[in-house]
């Protein structure tokens, strides 16, 4: 046995690389509640490797943006509501108000352009980020230093003409630090940052109003005055906290960040982004860290993996897989499990969408592309059904259309989690005796009434409701309960598919209706006989690579 791999909140400290499995080595076993055993998840061998931190550059880009989006929104709202009030408390009859308050607008304007900078979809490097946040914050803090100035003059000459007048006792300056808090607690809270360039720049921060002080007292002998050691210890002592509680906290939120970023790695992969959830499991958007290559990583679903039926299922939908080859089968890369219990296994990325979310976007299919993408799907089942599994959930959910090796409309078949042998020599009881698997609005009739053991032929009864689908916008039978759908699928004859779609040809729907048989025996034999038919339509070959490219360029982004 190779090494154990392991846990998720381990692997920050060490790379998991996973070996391909090696032929004869021993499977673990789980035990069924009635005390079967069922050939469980095998630890892969792996090599372990001590390796540096990983790369947060994208991450802290990303993360970079979205909080100075968010800082320059906020600082832009806090200068905007402050404006008028400026304007209307101070005497901007004097050169040095109206030159606050000018001062004021074009920090306003600032932030709001810098906000709208980083609003806009286009990609912002990480230096031009940097340049913005020092932009952001320096213009704060400038624009402050500028207002403690013009506040600790104007309540220097206020104490002096009221000490002259009235005999006011001995004064003293009270210099007010509250802004300057704001802002070193809005830069340790909103940039992500080392703790080396965090110290240099909350430090600039937090020395900028003594430096200011000290820049005035020398200036004007009034403010000497009225200065007490007893204030400038309190403003520094003042700032020097409030430096180093910020420092922490930068320090706190990187570490959590870190940790938040290896515990979303699996070995050399990346989880970015949740994309999906299904019966079983969920499904990330991924990146391999060394090759910076997209991929997608399933994972059996957190409370299912104590399940022994459920992990049986799990590695068989890889194992599965795994075997198939064909350009139109998702491709499976790769595949693992940590030792407290999460399986995983890594496919190709597919940029595209799903049938499904195709025709939920667009509206029904015409006939040309319909048969296009039909054809590929039962290339793929052929080399499924001639390897002895049957699919047994043919969705348009499960069938792809995407974008590979620069071809459009390409269509792959995915999610073998229902898969089954067409002659297992060790039947496993996965699904509980007499249960019904799959989807109900594309369920063959065996399937659904459980009195035969589907075959070939029940997938192809599934990918012809799913023609019916792509052809018309509906499944052939709807109900508002599954078990009526079922009960349809099972006694119903379906609606030509040409009474929703008038100008449907009719060997395209000859075709539809032949998959939809209640007989297996009337269905078509295999896929291969299905794909012959398709390409004897009328139709057929008329949607071209040229046609396919052209569509997605007109309907969507570069995927």
């Amino acid at each position: 046995m190779g090494k154990p791999i392991p846990k998720l909140s381990e692997l920050s400290s060490v790379d998991v690389t996973l070996d391909a499995p090696q032929p004869n080595t021993a499977a673990t076993t789980a035990m069924d509640a009635d005390g079967s055993s069922l050939e469980a998840v095998r630890t892969a061998p792996v090599v372990l490797t001590e390796e540096s931190r990983p790369e947060l550059t994208r991450e802290t880009e990303a993360l970079l943006r979205g909080r100075l989006r968010l800082a320059a929104g906020l600082l832009f709202f806090a200068f905007l509501a402050f404006l008028p009030r400026h304007f209307f408390q101070r005497d901007l009859s004097s050169p040095g108000g109206a030159s606050l308050f000018a001062f004021h607008l074009f920090d306003t304007i600032a932030m709001g352009v810098l906000a709208a900078m980083l609003c806009r979809r286009c990609e912002i490097p990480l230096s031009r980020l940097r340049t913005a946040e020092l932009a952001m914050f320096g213009l704060s803090a400038a624009f402050l230093c500028a207002l403690q100035n013009y506040t600790i003059l104007a309540d220097g000459k206020r104490l002096l003409l009221a000490e002259k007048s009235i005999g006011l006792g001995q004064a003293a300056l009270v210099i007010s630090v509250e802004m300057w808090l704001l802002l070193v607690f809005t830069y340790a809270l909103f940039v992500p940052n080392t703790w080396r360039r965090a110290a240099a720049v909350i430090g600039i921060i937090a020395a900028a109003p003594l430096v200011m002080i000290a820049v005035t007292a020398l200036a004007h002998a009034e403010v000497r005055q009225l200065l007490t050691l007893r204030e400038l210890t309190g403003v520094s002592l003042t700032m020097a906290v409030a430096a180093v509680i910020g420092l922490f906290g930068v320090d706190t939120i990187g570490s959590l960040r870190r940790e938040a970023f290896e515990a979303r790695r699996l070995g050399r992969y990346q989880l970015t982004k949740r994309i999906g959830v299904g019966g079983m499991g969920e499904v990330y958007l991924a990146e391999h860290q060394l090759m910076k290559r997209p991929c997608v990583v399933k994972l059996i679903r957190p409370d299912k993996n104590h399940d022994p039926k459920m992990l049986a299922r799990f590695q068989r939908e890889v194992r599965a897989t795994a075997k198939l080859s064909h350009w139109n089968t998702v491709e499976i890369f790769d595949y693992g499990s940590t030792e407290d219990g999460t399986f995983y296994y890594v496919m190709e990325y597919l940029p595209g969408m799903s049938l499904g979310d195709l025709v939920a976007r667009f509206g029904p299919l015409p006939p040309e592309r319909a048969i296009h993408l039909l054809r590929q799907a039962c290339d793929a089942l052929g080399e499924a059904h001639a390897a002895g599994l049957i699919h047994r959930d043919i969705k348009p959910a499960n069938i792809f259309t995407a974008k590979r090796g620069g071809v459009y409309d390409v269509a792959k078949l995915l999610d073998f989690g229902l898969v089954k042998p067409l002659a297992d020599e060790r039947p496993i009881q996965l699904t509980g005796e007499g249960s019904i698997t799959g989807s109900p609005l594309f369920l063959s009739p065996e399937q659904a009434t459980g009195d035969s053991e589907p075959d070939a032929r029940s997938d192809i009864y599934s990918l012809g409701a799913v023609a019916y689908y792509l052809l018309t916008g509906k499944p052939p039978f709807e109900g508002e309960k599954p078990i009526k759908v079922l009960i349809a699928h099972a006694h119903d004859e379906p609606v030509p598919p040409s009474q929703h779609r008038r100008d449907l040809p009719a060997d395209v729907e000859s075709i539809v209706l032949r998959c939809l048989a209640k007989r297996p025996d009337d269905r078509f034999a295999d896929a291969a006989g299905l794909a012959t038919a398709l390409a004897d339509c009328e139709a057929a070959d008329r949607w071209t690579r040229d046609l396919a490219a052209a569509w997605w360029k007109a309907n969507l982004k570069p995927l």
